[in-house]
């Protein structure tokens, strides 16, 4: 595996840091770890069709647009609301 340098300002980097140590863990494996999880929208949006077909055709269940806001509203509320959320 090659590396490769990321140019970050300083706070930034210290806040890496921070965060890593709190994980047990290296910056390196923290940038590492939020690229292998990180969703772009176009990923979020295939992921959400899949679902919704994999929903409809062992279940049964057609999620609507509408619905789906819904649940998404709920969720971002629900996270938002606990403790050490960024919200």
């Amino acid at each position: 595996m090659s590396d490769a340098m990321i140019r970050v300002p300083t706070e930034v980097r210290d806040r890496l840091a921070v965060i890593a140590e709190s994980r047990g863990t290296s910056i390196r494996s923290l940038v590492q770890e939020l690229a292998e999880t990180t969703l772009t929208s176009e990923e979020r949006h295939e992921r959400a069709e899949r679902t919704r077909a994999y929903l409809s055709e062992h279940f049964g269940v057609d999620v609507t647009d509408e619905e789906s806001a819904a649940m998404r509203r709920k969720l971002r509320s629900a996270f938002a609301d606990r403790p050490g959320s960024a919200a």
